[in-house]
């Protein structure tokens, strides 16, 4: 991947994210691949993806303003 090119999840990643809801709100998640996050608008939260892995801890979350 060249600098400025987005990782974009393959289909079975992307099977993998949109099975996944908010720990907070179990509502349906929208994913930043500009951030590499997963955002519940819902909650109010941005859960980062490290190294391809989503983390789903409300502690480890960005609160949005």
């Amino acid at each position: 991947m060249t600098q400025g090119e987005e990782a974009s999840p393959s289909s079975a990643d992307r099977r993998m994210l949109e099975a996944l809801v908010c720990p907070r709100s179990q509502s349906v998640l929208r994913y930043d691949p500009r951030l590499q996050e997963l955002i519940s608008d819902q909650a109010q939260l941005a859960f980062p993806i490290r190294d391809g892995i989503p983390i789903m801890l409300i502690s480890a979350a960005r609160v949005l303003e």
